[in-house]
């Protein structure tokens, strides 16, 4: 009998720590989840703010005012300026 007692208290030990440790685990694994939820939300914070600065950057006269300062271009003369236009042939592109 006391055989018994001791192997079912030695289960009884095992299991409690089975069970500790599963405790910490899951604490530890939700605690990493939530700073990744954190984390992901900063991302999509600065993503928006990434998104608004690149539709900023590339504003046409922020371009034409890059081109002239910097770049020196200058609009062409009408007289200057050439039309070409593409012909498709009767059978379409396909050929």
């Amino acid at each position: 009998m006391v055989r018994l007692n001791m192997f079912l208290l030695l289960a009884v030990v095992i299991c409690a720590l089975g069970v500790v440790t599963s405790q910490h685990k899951a604490r530890k694994l939700f605690q990493a989840l939530e700073f990744e939820q954190d984390r992901a939300k900063q991302l999509d914070v600065e993503f928006g703010q990434l998104q608004l600065e690149l539709s900023t950057w590339a504003t046409p006269p922020r371009i034409e005012k890059i081109a002239r300062d910097k770049l020196k271009m200058r609009t062409p003369d009408a007289a200057k300026v050439i039309s070409a236009t593409a012909s498709i042939p009767a059978g379409g592109l396909s050929q």
